[in-house]
């Protein structure tokens, strides 16, 4: 980060004292910090304190009354080089979704050609507001990085999730931004994610819980780190955002396997990440099943294509391969030898045993076993820096053949 321009808007919100912690960490890691207030942020935290900490003085309004000196938002948004929003409030969001510019930062926002970080902060009621979400939705879509509000104590007494991210997270997610680069620049990726619906009859399936959500993170991952990625999606509620994902919609088994295979033949990396059901009916009905009036119904169940299996028999040389196993007993046994039977350069590991990880959680806490045996352990995160953590061991792997 050292030598990088960087603005930090500080909107009204009761978490900008934590700013202050921010600048003093982007200005610690090499960057050249200016800040921009709105004028409610300045009943929060004042602007000689952020002044202090940055060295330079504070912009709030677009000219100085006294002496008619002008803070052109064109000329920051030209050297700039990042710009973190944080706090950003829901009224703040709202107006960048809609292109609403009443004061200098949003100006200056509408006007940067830099990458922009955003990390909201308000109580969880507004928070989960579907308006908030559908406008922090919008903002990712535009290419903006979202950095997660978190779950805590909040200033209202209450407890959820809402918390701006703490200021060293938020240094190190743009730190990590520059560090990164585009290093899958080139590389093309095959993911698959979410479940896998085997059909019984018309109205009916076999299913599982997974929503989607680690394989989407991973998708925009890679794509955000110049890959050209493949999703091969069975039935979720999730779009892929970034432009360079390509999304192949899929509902069986057979039909994900048949997707995968061909995405494979010219994939750098494969990540198997879908739940894909392991037993299919034998017999698909073409009409609705009957309840009987009385007695119990069979189901005859059959095998589906393991398509680990078969896609690690297809590995090319100097193809990576990667696989998940959810487990629930003999965890660390049964992740290894999947990693071993199916051809694997490494396994992610997440447990049902781990509370708020795996299926339909925001958070995942995994571990990753290496081929080799090496193991990797790793706290409880949001997916998206765990699709992080999973792809700095990929390419940490790449770079040591």
């Amino acid at each position: 980060m050292k030598g990088k321009n960087i603005i930090v808007g500080v909107t009204g919100g009761i978490a900008a004292y934590k700013t202050a912690s921010l600048v003093r960490e982007l200005k610690k890691r090499g960057a050249n910090v200016k800040v921009v207030m709105t004028p409610l942020a300045k009943q929060f935290i004042t602007p000689l304190t952020m002044a202090t900490l940055s060295q330079n003085p504070i912009m709030v309004d677009f000219f100085n009354p006294e002496n008619g000196e002008w803070n052109s938002h064109v000329s920051l948004g030209i050297w700039a080089d990042a710009y973190v929003i944080a706090p950003a409030t829901a009224n703040s969001i709202g107006k960048m979704a809609n292109g609403i510019a009443d004061n200098l930062l949003l100006t200056t926002y509408l006007s940067a050609k830099c990458p922009v970080f955003i990390a909201p902060a308000m109580d969880l009621d507004m928070y989960a507001h579907p308006a908030v979400q559908k406008n922090i939705a919008l903002l990712k879509e535009r290419g903006n990085f979202i950095i997660d509000a978190e779950e805590g104590f909040l200033a209202s007494g209450l407890s959820g999730k809402g918390r701006m991210a703490e200021p060293e997270t938020i240094a190190q997610f743009i730190e990590h931004y520059f560090d990164q680069g585009q290093d899958l620049s080139g590389k093309k990726v095959m993911i698959t994610a979410g479940p896998t619906y085997e059909k019984i009859d018309p109205v009916r399936f076999i299913g599982n819980y997974s929503s989607g959500k680690m394989g989407y993170a991973l998708a925009e991952e890679c794509a955000e780190r110049g890959a050209e990625v493949t999703l091969v999606s069975g039935p979720v509620a999730l779009s892929p955002k970034h432009p360079n994902i390509h999304r192949i919609s899929v509902e069986s088994a057979q039909e994900m396997y048949e997707a995968a295979a061909k995405a494979a033949e010219s994939a750098d990396i494969e990540i198997l990440c879908a739940a894909v059901a392991d037993y299919t009916p034998a017999q698909k009905e073409d009409h609705k099943i009957k309840r009987e009036k009385s007695g119990a119904m069979q189901l005859d169940l059959v095998p589906t294509q393991d398509i680990a299996a078969a896609l690690g028999k297809m590995k090319r040389e100097g193809q990576m391969m990667i696989g998940f196993a959810l487990e629930t007993d003999n965890e660390e046994t049964n992740a290894v030898g999947k990693c071993e039977r199916k051809n694997l350069d490494f396994i992610v590991m997440n447990s049902l045993n781990d509370k708020n990880a795996c299926f339909q959680h925001d958070t995942n806490k995994i571990t990753i076993f290496d081929r080799n045996g090496d193991k990797h352990a790793y706290d409880l995160k949001p997916k998206k820096e765990v699709a992080r953590d999973i792809i700095d061991h990929a390419l940490s792997l790449m770079n040591k053949k």
